[in-house]
């Protein structure tokens, strides 16, 4: 199963982003294939957090159209929602320790420790961040 992470979800939104068409049709060949794909639930959260923000764009996304969105990603019926469970903590403690992250870098950790806990075979990513998870196979799809 392949997972999605935020900076993927943000491109594929935004059509004022310059990897706007590589990253739509990565979300669009996981949406519409076979398989099962997911997205860790704080990666939807920073979604809404970032396409919102006034900071980030101009004009942001109204809060409407990006909850509409997320709702379209949860209406495909191969969709993985990700969230904490029974032993999630474990895989948690692991990685935020054998990564020696701290601070904002604990969120990286978090959707690390999500994939791992669900068996989730690569992350999708733009983010090279993610290279510190042993364990954990992270693909940036937008780049050959």
């Amino acid at each position: 199963m392949i997972a999605l992470d935020t900076n993927l979800l943000v491109y594929a939104h935004r059509e004022d982003s310059p990897w706007h068409e590589p990253a739509t049709r990565c979300v669009t060949a996981l949406a519409e294939g076979r398989g099962d794909w997911a997205i860790p639930w704080p990666c939807l959260h920073e979604f809404l957090a970032i396409v919102t923000h006034p900071c980030i764009y101009r004009p942001p996304t109204p809060p409407e159209l990006a909850l509409d969105q997320v709702a379209a990603w949860m209406e495909t019926p191969t969709l993985v929602l990700l969230g904490e469970s029974v032993g999630y903590w474990d895989q948690l403690r692991a990685a935020v320790l054998e990564s020696k992250v701290a601070g904002p870098r604990v969120h990286d950790a978090r959707v690390a420790a999500l994939c791992l806990h669900h068996g989730v075979d690569e992350l999708w990513s733009a983010d090279r961040d993610f290279g510190r998870f042993a364990g954990l196979k992270v693909t940036n799809p937008l780049v050959s």
